[in-house]
């Protein structure tokens, strides 16, 4: 391995990056599924990508192309060297408004062409759930669709040209032929490795036709196997079409051109209520009469666990009285009066026929986004159940035809209890795709074989139902073993053709689509398990246990997310994997389950990887699995000091408030002294203070001061704690006096007790004893307070979060 590492370091500009840590970062995506890697390489541009294929030909290792470390049933894990695109090759290179067309490198997300495209009215019509942290090289790859698929279809629809490597390391161009120009490539002139890839295309989907136009599932959803179909009509050949859904077995992809479509003006929503499951599903055909744009479903369970996040909750204002199910109903269009009327005749028709129970109309922009957010999170708040058994994703993609789809699911439905547990009810109803996730424990022996006989049975009933094993999610190594069952033994073997034509020495991505192991291997929850590594300092029960506080991170990737909401900020800066949470939760987790040698859990390169986190608690309140890596952070710090002991710099921050009381006491020579620029130097140095920022000028007197001196003081019935955090007393009187006036204007009389810090500081550096001594003074300073019902209000978010938060964790 040495000798590789040593040749990719020559010649490639990205990085190279087969240490210990990096080969476990990318091990996991977001499926149930954990293989550890040889190395990664970070590619900076298309030479790069030519030289590790070249490398990887040379030296016979597979290569596993990878985006987001999104995909659902682990596409993008293997033994191989892993080409992560994400963190350079992500430029949108060109757009033509006018042509309707983008030209874009793989790395780059969904969300982030669209917010570009948007200036032209465009956007692309594949809208996957996860298009905040999905790249569009995995949307070609898994053949992606979305919630509007009825109106936009598939990936494979807007593909117009792919620029791509084979696994020989050659380029090509892939873009529509025509009958002349591809007689001329297929010719026995052709001679070249394009050619003949192209001359083995055309013939075997020719030899195969009649077995494509009778065993391809006839629906809109089927995304799995290779793409034959696409190649029975000589007179659209396109190359680029076998390589949407190959799931990078056959070529790796560094530029797309893709189609883009009209956004339309204006969009309307229905949120239909049902009491039964099943009812909802048998109004799907009827409302499709309508021609809507999406129909969407979602069940009692994601329902449940919508309200039980706090950041989901409070957006749940459509939704009435408790619904065992609810149908998402959209209507787009140019003109708001007609795509208003489409939805009034929907809601009056249901109400004439007595179906649903409620039927709310969403027309208000704002109002909709609330609805498609709680749907997108959907799956990551499946994921993201804390104990066990746990919805799991290994059956939850397939389709069959929407006339069919309530019996279907009835009987699905009975396999499920069959084996003697539940399943959570989901998704694109309009297409026939719903995703069913059954509950199991894959800890449990007798659970993993229950997921292949559910798997067994449910293969039985698509077959019976002319439906798809994969309709969006690809087939990875949750499904590939199926598809000889799913497709037959004839096109099975022109699926290893198409990829031995490609891919003679099985380079790429091998294990996906053809010659994959059973769905029940390399499951994550075989990783080695160890006890709890010692005794936590903090209360962890609510989320059972330190570990589980890890493991509940199942990897769905929303800490990836670029452009909205707070997490992860250190991933928004750096781009890398090991600085977003589930990079970190992955890194201890290797540790716990014994991946990584168990000296890492307190060692220096453990805390450079937690270093960037901010404690802002992002995402305990953004990711749908509410993991509170700040609080897995400051026990980490706490065991991480009593190894190595505590820097000078934390324990002067975790100080602030005594450190602010001198500078107070001492001011102004204090604050003269903060503008000296020698002093300025030595606090760079010694405390890695940036010089360039502005530090907080001590206030003289203090608000305590201010407080304890003023003549004037409202006496009244009604009084109310102030907490005065460390900044209000020390450096912003000012605040702490505009609130006194305002209680005061209210009628309140203002109380200040004498008190400790909150303790955040303390937290934040992992000096968590201290910490809890400061939480036990307050609690007795203020549980007479609290017993006598007086309100207690602070103007310190963080200190008052402390107290609701961390404190029942301290003591």
């Amino acid at each position: 391995m040495h000798e590789i590492v040593q040749e990719l370091r020559e010649r490639v500009r990205g990085e190279v990056r087969f240490d210990a840590f990096s080969r476990v970062l990318y091990s996991t995506d977001a499926s149930i599924y954990e293989i550890e890697p040889m190395g990664v390489v970070i590619p900076r541009c298309e030479e790069d990508v030519q030289a590790t294929l070249e490398l990887a030909k040379a030296h016979a290792v597979p290569v596993i192309p990878r985006g987001g470390g999104t995909s659902l049933v682990g596409q993008c894990l293997g033994r191989g060297m892993v080409l992560d695109f994400s963190k350079y090759l992500n430029r949108i290179l060109e757009v033509n408004a006018e042509e309707r067309w983008a030209r874009v490198q793989p790395g780059v997300v969904l969300d982030q062409l669209n917010q570009h495209v948007r200036q032209f009215g465009l956007f692309f019509g594949p809208d996957v759930a996860t298009s905040n942290r999905a790249n569009l090289g995995g949307l070609i790859a898994n053949n992606s669709s979305g919630a509007r698929s009825i109106a936009y279809g598939k990936t494979i629809d807007h593909v117009l040209e792919l620029r791509v490597l084979f696994a020989n390391a050659e380029q090509a161009q892939l873009r529509a032929l025509t009958s002349a120009e591809l007689e001329h490539l297929c010719g026995a002139n052709g001679t070249d490795f394009l050619s003949r890839v192209c001359r083995a295309v055309a013939e075997i989907a020719q030899q195969n036709r009649d077995e494509v136009e009778r065993r391809y599932p006839k629906i809109l959803r089927r995304v799995g196997g290779y793409n034959l179909d696409a190649f029975i009509d000589s007179t659209d050949f396109n190359l680029a079409r076998m390589i949407v859904g190959s799931e990078g077995t056959l070529a790796v992809v560094t530029e797309a051109c893709l189609n883009l479509v009209p956004l339309p003006k204006h969009r309307v929503l229905a949120v239909l209520h049902f009491d039964d499951l099943f009812r909802a599903l048998e109004a799907v055909n009827p409302i499709l009469e309508f021609e809507p744009s999406a129909v969407e479903l979602l069940d009692k369970l994601i329902l449940d666990l919508t309200r039980g996040t706090q950041e989901y909750a409070r957006r749940m204002t459509f939704v009435e009285g408790e619904p065992a199910a609810l149908l998402l109903v959209e209507f787009q269009g140019d003109a708001l009066s007609e795509v208003k009327d489409r939805l009034d005749k929907l809601v009056a028709h249901l109400k004439r026929h007595g179906i649903g129970y409620a039927h709310v109309k969403v027309v208000e922009e704002a109002a909709q986004a609330n609805v498609w957010y709680i749907r997108k999170a959907g799956l990551g708040l499946l994921q993201g159940s804390k104990t066990q058994p746990r919805p799991v994703g290994f059956v939850e993609d397939t389709a069959v035809p929407t006339e069919r789809l309530a019996e279907y699911i009835r009987r699905f439905d009975e396999i499920v209890r069959h084996h003697q547990t539940s399943a959570c009810y989901y998704a694109h109803a309009s297409v026939g795709c719903l995703h069913i996730r059954p509950l199991l424990n894959l800890t449990d022996r007798s659970d993993v074989q229950k997921m292949r006989s559910i798997a067994e049975a449910v293969s039985d009933l698509v077959l019976e139902y002319g439906g798809a094993m994969s309709a969006e999610h690809g087939d990875g190594l949750a499904r590939s073993c199926f598809n000889e069952k799913m497709f037959g033994p004839k096109l099975y073997r022109a699926f290893k053709q198409i990829k031995a034509a490609f891919d003679p020495d099985n380079r790429l991505n091998p294990g996906k689509i053809v010659d994959a192991p059973l769905l029940t291997e390399n499951l994550r929850s075989h990783s080695v398990g160890q006890p709890e590594p010692f005794e936590t300092m903090l209360d962890f029960s609510r989320v059972g246990g330190f570990r589980n506080a890890i493991e509940i991170c199942n990897g769905n990737g929303v800490c990836r997310k670029r452009d909205s909401g707070t997490m992860c900020p250190s991933f928004m800066v750096t781009q890398e994997e090991e600085h977003s949470t589930r990079g970190r939760a992955n890194l201890l987790r290797a540790v716990l389950t014994g991946r990584l040698d168990a000296e890492h859990l307190t060692s220096r390169r453990m805390y450079e990887a937690l270093d960037l986190c901010l404690s802002c608690k992002g995402c305990k309140g953004e990711c749908p699995t509410n993991v509170d890596l700040a609080k897995i952070k400051y026990e980490f710090l706490y065991h991480y000091h009593q190894e190595h002991g505590v820097p000078l710099r934390d324990r002067l921050f975790a100080h602030i408030a005594r450190l602010n009381r001198w500078g107070c006491a001492t001011a102004p020579f204090s604050n003269w002294l903060l503008g000296f620029e020698p002093f300025r130097r030595a606090l760079t140095w010694a405390l890695g203070i940036a010089p360039e920022r502005t530090l907080p000028r001590f206030a003289r007197p203090t608000f305590r001061a201010w407080f304890e001196k003023r003549q004037s003081r409202r006496q009244a019935s009604r009084k109310v704690v102030l907490f005065d955090d460390t900044f209000m007393n020390y450096h912003y009187p000012e605040v702490g006096q505009a609130t006194v006036s305002l209680l005061e204007a209210l009628g309140f009389e203002v109380i200040l007790v004498e008190k400790s810090c909150c303790g955040r500081p303390l937290l934040s550096k992992g000096l968590l004893r201290e910490a809890r001594a400061c939480a036990q003074t307050n609690l007795e300073k203020l549980w007479p307070y609290v017993e006598r019902g007086l309100p207690i209000v602070g103007c310190e978010p963080s200190c008052l979060l402390t107290f609701r938060d961390e404190y029942q964790d301290l003591l």
